[in-house]
């Protein structure tokens, strides 16, 4: 490919300009800004044209190559080991999720409602891991929601619930374990995510665990005082 082809999917285009489009109405943009906006970003990469040149050599598409070692629970990495949920963890899991960011770990896709942490680590159609240190210390959360083990499919959801934790590398590579775990033990053919939050990062992370955009739920819910975009990605196993 290149370095003047783009490799960014329409739908992923498509996804972040609604989100930016949604924060920059609010914001007051007129017409005029828009255009004024591109001009500055046209601007901005032209000098930076070395950085977008090394951007467009190295990507590459997600292949998945399947851990042979991973069976069951714990899986375990050089940093990190995920466990089974045991029941003293509800406690420090609901720290977790009275958190700004760890209460989307529970809310619905479909009804933006939080579900109560007991009815979701009850039903039998959720999954959880729990995130550790090799000590054992507790740093986050995996689960697979609406397992549907006739159809092979499954929801994933993370959280990184130690803020200390958080941008240092944990939540993909627990995520990278934890589809190996679906694929390998579960059977999982196909994993899916639906989210809220439409943010570049959010989305590359993704992408570079193999996820590709599936399409957007305009004006899907009603949360925060405003109606939000639901994002579907997902990942397909042949």
């Amino acid at each position: 490919m290149g370095l003047n082809e783009s490799s960014i999917p329409d739908k992923t285009l498509e996804a972040l300009a609604r989100s930016f489009f949604r924060d920059s109405v609010n914001y007051g943009f007129k017409k005029i800004d828009y255009l004024r906006f591109v001009n500055v970003l046209l601007d901005m990469a032209m000098s930076n044209s070395k950085a977008l040149e090394e951007n467009g050599r190295t990507v590459d598409p997600v292949k998945l190559e399947l851990n042979e070692e991973i069976n069951g629970l714990p899986l375990e990495s050089d940093r990190l080991v995920i466990r089974s949920f045991r029941s003293r963890d509800k406690k420090v899991m609901q720290r977790w999720l009275d958190d700004e960011d760890g209460r989307h770990f529970l809310l619905s896709r479909t009804t933006a409602k939080a579900i109560q942490l007991d009815k979701f680590v009850s039903d039998k159609a959720c999954l959880i891991g729990i995130i550790t240190l090799p000590d054992d210390t507790p740093i986050g959360a995996m689960a697979y929601c609406d397992y549907n083990k006739e159809q092979s499919r499954a929801e994933i959801r993370k959280i990184i619930g130690d803020k200390t934790r958080r941008e240092k590398g944990y939540a993909k590579e627990a995520t990278q374990l934890w589809i190996q775990y679906g694929i390998k033990t579960l059977g999982l053919k196909k994993i899916y995510l639906s989210t809220l939050n439409n943010n570049i990062r959010n989305i590359k992370l993704n992408e570079e665990l193999g996820f590709q955009v599936e399409g957007i739920l305009r004006n899907e819910v009603y949360f925060d005082g405003s109606f939000h975009d639901v994002l579907r990605m997902g990942m397909f196993v042949d």
